[in-house]
């Protein structure tokens, strides 16, 4: 993020990276109104960079991240703070983010910026919780924390908690940005949203692939982001990543994903990036 001052003292960058979709069917509503669904996680090696400056005394402050985000709501300090209260630790931080994905594009970055957050305080302030406590502690901020805290490509159920790691092809990926923000909480609640598609088998999907149950529902709120998946489709095939309002295709080559890269519409900011397995974050506090 330009004109972030990060002090010598804090520690990092730390990656909080991107993720996709793979596919995305909402199978049934809860009576407490959360979605359950069905989807595949793929990470990206492409990341908001985070940065912490430990402190002697217990505040909390963020700086930088989404523009225009109070405190109270920028998961990052949200995630100290509930690491805090959990363990009774007496240490703050001044935490630092560089932000480089898009505010409501599907690829989750506050999810990712709070797994973040949550794994590498958890070091700094030497508390050593493992994995599923701390994902049991992310689960609380939002529904995809938890697999960015396991950090391994994952078959998803539930509202997105209940992960099975899945060995994914790594191909490269071009993702456009119409610059929109689609708002997940009225695409879960609009009544013309699929909610009862039938559950499929990780096999099933390894075969057949899968779709995106809100593709429909973001076509007709957002056409903007319509217009992206209609252009991205002649070369190869779009898919929403989330709820959107990021698109996304698959390419066998760097050079592939480049070529089109390079054709994609002054309107759009767009990048390519690798797919991975295992998160940058896993790869680099290990």
């Amino acid at each position: 993020m330009t004109g972030l001052q990060i002090p010598a003292s804090a520690q990092g960058p730390w990656p909080a990276p991107a993720k996709l979709n793979l596919f995305l069917h909402i199978t049934g509503r809860r009576a407490d109104g959360y979605h359950t669904l069905q989807t595949v996680f793929q990470f990206l090696d492409y990341s908001d960079r985070l940065y912490f400056a430990v402190r002697e005394d217990a505040a909390v402050h963020g700086h930088g991240g989404p523009a225009g985000l109070a405190p109270e709501f920028d998961l990052c300090v949200r995630a100290a703070r509930l690491l805090q209260r959990h363990t009774g630790c007496e240490k703050g931080v001044d935490i630092y983010n560089e932000k480089c994905l898009p505010t409501g594009g599907g690829l989750g970055g506050g999810s990712s910026d709070a797994a973040t957050s949550l794994v590498v305080l958890n070091r700094l302030w030497g508390l050593d919780l493992g994995g599923n406590e701390l994902a049991a502690l992310g689960l609380q901020l939002g529904a995809d924390v938890p697999v960015f805290i396991h950090g391994q490509s994952a078959w998803a159920e539930g509202v997105g908690e209940i992960l099975t790691p899945v060995e994914l092809p790594e191909p490269w990926y071009l993702v456009v940005n119409p610059a929109v923000s689609v708002s997940t909480a009225d695409i879960f609640s609009d009544v013309e949203l699929t909610r009862d598609t039938p559950g499929m088998t990780i096999r099933a999907f390894r075969s057949a692939g899968g779709h995106n149950d809100c593709e429909a529902v973001v076509r007709r709120r957002y056409p903007e982001v319509g217009a992206v998946l209609d252009w991205l489709n002649g070369f190869s095939a779009a898919r929403l990543t989330g709820t959107g309002g990021c698109v996304f295709a698959a390419f066998e080559s760097e050079a592939g994903a480049r070529t089109v890269e390079r054709q994609v519409p002054q309107a759009w900011s767009c990048f390519v990036a690798r797919g991975v397995n295992r998160s940058p974050l896993l790869a680099a506090i290990t």
